[in-house]
């Protein structure tokens, strides 16, 4: 037998599969429950909030899992800049794997669905300000000061999502190898 548990964290993974692949508005119920391979009920009786309370909960874990692999990466990392380089590597291999189908596991849910939930809204707005701390955590712990290191890793998070939905949107990740070279660049000059 199945446990609770098991048909719930199912689901989550599910929801954040779909939802960072297609949108929330073009995920539906049916398909959340048949592909978490769970009866449709489950998902009232594991979410009583319903779809919005899914997927709020599918982008927080989604952050964190995120946030998890950006914290792995930077700390292995000898300097900032190629510590933004390994980053965005993965975010380029994990766009090639996925034949541009996932690309930032928030920016699709915050674009579709964040100014009409303000639960949707908050996790994404959680998820953003963990991988924004993590880098900004990174870079003053190579010596930037606190104020210059939480500018900086604006610029870098703002500046990777940007060529995430380029080369999503181009099938091509030409512009994220583009804001990689840009970005070492300028990690550079600041640490020199």
């Amino acid at each position: 037998m199945v446990r609770r548990t098991d048909t719930r964290q199912r689901m989550l993974d599910t929801a954040a599969d779909l939802f960072q692949t297609q949108g929330y508005h073009a995920t539906g119920l049916t398909q959340l429950t048949t592909a978490g391979g769970a009866p449709k009920g489950s998902l009232y009786f594991h979410f009583p909030g319903g779809k919005e309370q899914l997927a709020a909960e599918a982008v927080r874990l989604s952050g964190e899992r995120t946030g998890a692999l950006l914290e792995a990466i930077l700390r292995d990392a000898p300097d900032a800049a190629t510590a933004i380089d390994r980053a965005v590597d993965a975010l380029a291999n994990f766009l090639t794997e996925s034949d541009f189908q996932r690309g930032c596991p928030l920016a699709t849910v915050a674009l579709d669905a964040a100014a009409a939930s303000e639960p949707i809204r908050e996790a994404c707005v959680d998820g953003y300000a963990s991988w924004h701390g993590i880098i900004a955590d990174h870079l003053a712990g190579n010596g930037l000061p606190a104020e210059r290191a939480d500018e900086l890793a604006t610029v870098v998070l703002a500046t990777i999502e940007g060529g995430l939905l380029l080369s999503r949107t181009r099938r091509d990740v030409a512009p994220l190898r583009a804001v990689a070279t840009h970005l070492h660049a300028t990690l550079e000059r600041e640490f020199s």
